[in-house]
């Protein structure tokens, strides 16, 4: 998703424009073209030499180089994304302002690239209300923010401020490469990870299920504008704090947690590898080594097929299916038997990897999709969004 993009990396004077190194290295890793436009104030943190050598491409500060051309006017109309981290509370009331007073405002003002701030600070400065209104402003004007971490700050203080994983900050940036806000509006319930079944404190039953790929739903979801729920069991992968999140490790907690928020969402993609069956009578107490040992198990309740009998017309119901033998055919049974719009059906020998093959299956048609989960869970959201339609 960013091979041979054209990305400006603005970089602003926080104490974590050390920070924005990384990313500029992960960025130039995965064969995007990156320029770096710094302020005077990062230029006193970080050596723009720095960005050269890991970008290989020149680095910008001043708005009135002479030997160079009008920087403002070029640089703004090369980029394919205009991405500022961190952003400083200055530079963002600048902005809001309509202050183009060094070559990264007057940049920012003349592009007509998709613009992403990742905001980093003071906790204090940034629940201030006059940031939070520029912010909100900015944001009516088709500007993109991403949310600070919270954490120990380098200031001392602990809160809501910290610079994002530059992880994450790559996933907001091939979204806005690629969409814009499409699923503002849209409100999206992502089940994701594998139950456990306790057979007694320190045992349980499970499955291989990482969770990887709905997380990646959720990550591509929320970043189109959507307000994601992801209800969570056990995870390979941390969580992101921007997601909204409701932990539900057994068979039963998801049940729980799924008929609560079902109403009250429009897509609800049931990712997650929900425990078959459960043990009778789970013990309190660690059961102690035995010769043999028989476990009584019990169905657990389905779901996908009572979400199948529930759902209104309004609703769009997409159920995962995992299989180790006839993959399309299973998956067809699936999609009739329990009423779904679309089920997405791969080989379960690759669960757990980065990178996925899904075969969707509707009423309508079959497609493949491949590649990493992240790009597959936007053209599986694509696919959605054309059945609204």
């Amino acid at each position: 998703m960013l091979k041979n993009k054209k990305i400006l990396l603005g970089v602003t004077g926080g104490i974590a424009a050390y920070k924005a190194v990384e990313l500029a290295s992960q960025l130039t890793q995965k064969e995007a073209i990156v320029k770096t436009v710094m302020t005077a104030h990062a230029v006193e943190l970080v050596s723009p030499l720095t960005f050269k050598s890991i970008t290989h491409q020149k680095v910008a500060t001043e708005l009135f180089a002479p030997e160079a051309d009008i920087e403002h006017i070029s640089l703004a109309d090369w980029a394919d994304l205009v991405l500022i981290a961190p952003a400083t509370a200055n530079l963002i009331g600048k902005v809001a302002g309509g202050i183009a007073d060094d070559l990264l405002s007057t940049t920012i003002m003349a592009t007509t690239a998709p613009v992403c701030f990742v905001p980093a600070m003071n906790v204090h400065m940034y629940a201030n209300p006059l940031l939070q209104e520029n912010i909100n402003k900015l944001k009516k004007y088709g500007y993109f923010f991403m949310e600070p971490e919270c954490g120990k700050l380098a200031c001392g203080y602990e809160g809501k401020g910290r610079f994002p994983r530059v992880e994450e900050i790559i996933y907001f940036a091939q979204t806005h490469l690629n969409y814009k806000n499409d699923l503002a509006g849209k409100t999206i319930l992502i089940t994701a990870g594998a139950n456990r079944e306790d057979i007694d404190p320190m045992r349980f039953i499970t499955n291989h299920s990482s969770g990887k790929m709905g997380l990646a739903l959720a990550r591509a979801a929320y970043f189109r504008g959507a307000e994601v729920t992801l209800i969570s069991a056990a995870m390979t992968e941390a969580i992101p704090p921007y997601l909204k999140n409701i932990r539900a490790v057994s068979a039963a907690e998801m049940y729980e947690a799924v008929m609560q928020e079902f109403p009250k969402n429009e897509i609800i993609f049931k990712t997650a590898a929900v425990a078959d069956f459960t043990p009778v009578s789970p013990q309190t107490e660690k059961i102690k080594k035995k010769e043999g040992l028989q476990l009584a198990l019990k169905r657990t309740k389905d779901i996908l097929a009572e979400l199948g009998e529930q759902k209104k017309a309004s609703q769009i119901l997409v159920g995962f299916a995992a299989e180790s033998e006839q993959i399309a055919e299973n998956a067809r049974k699936k999609l009739i038997a329990k009423k779904l719009d679309f089920i997405a059906a791969n080989d379960l020998k690759t669960a757990g990897e980065d990178t996925t093959s899904l075969l969707v299956i509707s009423s309508e048609n079959e497609i493949k999709l491949e590649g990493s989960k992240f790009e597959v869970a936007h053209r599986l959201l694509d696919l959605v969004q054309e059945k609204i339609r």
